[in-house]
């Protein structure tokens, strides 16, 4: 999907969370094309060097690639400890990584699949945003962006436990950016709908499972990860220097509420 040649992140230094396939290294693609400064990160270091090659070989040279579990309080310092050795500051943190180890409704998670499912969708992100706030606040405008889901608003039976996680981001995002705003530092979610990646291959990988999603989908078609990345872009940039504490959902027109 083509963009615009716009430069709107020139001068910015992101960090992204998960960014080496789907919609993070989509994110990462984009903010690169903007003129951004790019940490990409993964728990695994190959697949950090595979998106970091990538992004090299299609022109973006202002990339760097770290290791990072996000629940490993060690791997967390050393993202943004790396990312300041590099590039002297942070502006931009996106918190992407999520997972989701089982299928089907709330009650059938098992405890330890909840407690995994908590740690990495939210308890790391918040860690992330905790840890990023002292850095931010060294620079004039910060901003935090948490990929949630169409699922946190309105919970898919199929992704029971996931879809609480989900939204538990949202109450994260309004209560932090309360917090954040007097400093100038604006904190705002995403929540895709029903995209085409292979997080996301659960909801459409069958043919019923994908005829069930289209039948959702006002706009008749499963969203692509640059319908994302755009909007992470614009909600990184100054143009959207007066929206903090909101929750915009990409869904291709499904209806939402909280």
């Amino acid at each position: 999907m083509a963009h615009r040649n716009i430069s709107r992140l020139v001068n910015k230094v992101a960090v992204i969370t998960a960014s080496t396939d789907g919609i993070g290294f989509a994110i990462a693609k984009r903010f690169a094309a903007e003129g951004a400064k790019v940490v990409v990160s993964s728990r695994k270091p190959e697949n950090v060097s595979n998106a970091v090659n990538k992004l090299k070989n299609d022109g973006f040279s202002n990339v760097i690639g770290v290791k990072c579990h996000v629940s490993d309080a060690n791997d967390r310092k050393n993202l943004f400890d790396e990312t300041l050795k590099n590039f002297g500051k942070i502006d931009i943190l996106v918190s992407n990584a999520a997972v989701n180890p089982v299928v089907g409704p709330v009650l059938a998670c098992p405890e330890d699949a909840w407690d995994k499912i908590f740690d990495v969708n939210v308890k790391a992100s918040f860690l992330l945003a905790k840890e990023v706030t002292p850095i931010l606040r060294d620079e004039t405008n910060g901003s935090i962006i948490f990929v949630s889901s169409y699922a946190g608003l309105n919970p898919f039976p199929l992704i029971g436990a996931y879809s609480v996680s989900k939204t538990a981001l949202i109450g994260l995002t309004k209560a932090l950016a309360q917090n954040l705003a007097p400093e100038n530092i604006r904190v705002n979610c995403v929540a895709p709908g029903i995209i085409r990646t292979k997080f996301g291959s659960v909801m459409y990988e069958s043919e019923t499972a994908h005829e069930a999603a289209l039948s959702m989908i006002p706009m008749n078609r499963l969203g692509e990860v640059e319908d994302i990345s755009g909007l992470v872009a614009f909600l990184a940039s100054d143009d959207a220097a007066y929206i903090t504490g909101e929750t915009i959902v990409a869904a291709g027109g499904m209806p939402s509420r909280l």
